[in-house]
């Protein structure tokens, strides 16, 4: 097998210029093999899928959204990795910043969790126990049968019985009154009739086959956009007659190598979950109206972006752009507009959560953890995976618990699912 059979296949999509080029070098660095190199505005799906990538990298800026959700066909295929970086930023990451960036991409390509650099490999924990381990004859020793029985028994008379020498059941029969005794009685389905009428005598009945009814015509049917699911109106709330007196809030703190991680929790968060769920991601470039599109595009809740005046609703994800915090009122909580304000302390306490992910501001780790004194549930992104853990240690100092973006959705949905 050749060098070149080994590595990842890869589609690179992006406009000709730095970004390209930097992000092929760090695609060839991190052992993948690039099968396409194309603008996105000048390829269709079939020519992308014909390629047979086995991840896809795509440089965003604004001149590439329309050409990418005329090829969202090849790159929503099943199993096919999809993985977005900024074309800014990709043009202007150097040095240590991209190695470790270069670790990452490797880690997904690749479906490992090592992005340590050489010689800070983390040793394997395995939680060994003694003796044996459980066999499922042991696994389902105390399980009691007598139920399913019980259940069998009690439908058994209502199955269709096939025995050996008999004849197939008869079609379904429907009774209907002759034509000359149709204007002197109505059929209907049968009920329970006292017995003094049981004497009565009954209309002339004939025996007819039951015919099942026509199907519907499909020829008429055709495919419809629907509107995406995170195109919401600033002021969907009240449209929709949801205001403020929310139970809780769930506040979503992430920076420098976020959101990857907001979108592993946003997917595993059920789409019942009734909390909203607020995100205060710091973006170099301001374009939280790309991130809204992409957490739409994952997310099960509805995505849209927060505006100053907007009541909060149930069940639903704000993005919080720079300039956006929260406040309480008489009618309960809404977004307004106010620079690096603070506002963990208006989340309703007991009700209400804390989540730190990679980049989070170490500054305002002191705040969380008030609040979780006050009994809210605080808790960070692990470690391991976390592009920028300094908020994160600081959590776990303060015997915070941490887990994986999946693992934090899952203790979410747990509490208010």
């Amino acid at each position: 097998m050749s060098a070149n059979d080994a590595r990842t296949p890869v589609a690179l999509l992006a406009r000709p210029g730095p970004a390209r080029e930097r992000l092929r070098e760090a695609l060839d660095a991190a052992g993948a093999l690039v099968v396409l190199e194309e603008d996105p505005a000048a390829l269709d799906a079939a020519t992308l899928a014909s390629a047979g990538p086995r991840a896809v990298l795509v440089a965003l800026e604004p001149a590439v959204e329309d050409a990418l959700e005329a090829l969202e066909p090849a790159l929503e295929a099943s199993g096919l990795p999809v993985i977005f970086d900024e074309a800014d930023l990709a043009a202007h990451r150097e040095g240590w910043e991209a190695q470790r960036w270069i670790r990452h991409l490797a880690a997904k390509l690749h479906g490992h969790d090592d992005v340590l650099p050489p010689g800070r490999e983390q040793d394997l924990a395995l939680d060994l126990e003694p003796g044996h381990p459980q066999t499922p004859q042991e696994a389902h020793a105390d399980a009691r049968f007598e139920p399913h029985l019980a259940e069998a028994e009690a439908l058994a008379a209502d199955l269709p019985q096939d025995r050996p020498g008999t004849q197939a059941a008869a079609p379904a029969l429907q009774l209907q009154p002759e034509p000359e005794a149709a204007a002197e009685a109505v059929v209907e389905e049968e009920s329970p009739e006292p017995a003094a009428d049981a004497a009565a005598s009954p209309p002339a009945l004939s025996v007819t086959a039951a015919t099942p009814p026509p199907l519907p015509d499909f020829s008429r049917l055709e495919l419809v956009d629907l509107e995406p699911v995170g195109a919401i109106d600033a002021d969907g709330a009240e449209q929709a007659g949801i205001r403020g007196r929310v139970d809780g809030v769930v506040l979503v703190v992430a920076g420098i190598g976020g959101p990857d991680a907001v979108r592993k929790l946003l997917v595993a968060l059920p789409k019942e979950f009734s909390h909203p769920v607020l995100v205060q991601l710091r973006l170099d470039g301001g374009r939280y109206d790309n991130l809204v599109k992409q957490l739409a595009r994952v997310a099960t809740l509805p995505v849209q972006m927060a505006a100053p005046g907007q009541f909060l609703a149930g069940g639903r994800v704000y993005v919080l752009p720079d300039g956006v915090t929260m406040e309480s009122g008489n009618e309960g909580l809404r977004f307004n507009e106010a620079a690096n304000q603070e506002f963990m302390d208006l989340l309703p306490s007991e009700q209400s959560a804390v989540l730190m992910l990679s980049g989070a501001d170490p500054e305002r780790v002191g705040a969380a953890l008030a609040l979780a004194a006050r009994g809210a549930y605080v808790s960070g992104q692990a470690v391991e995976g976390c592009y920028d853990a300094a908020a994160v240690k600081l959590l776990a100092a303060g015997d915070i618990e941490l887990g994986a973006p999946a693992q934090l959705a899952e203790r979410l949905a747990q509490r208010w699912g």
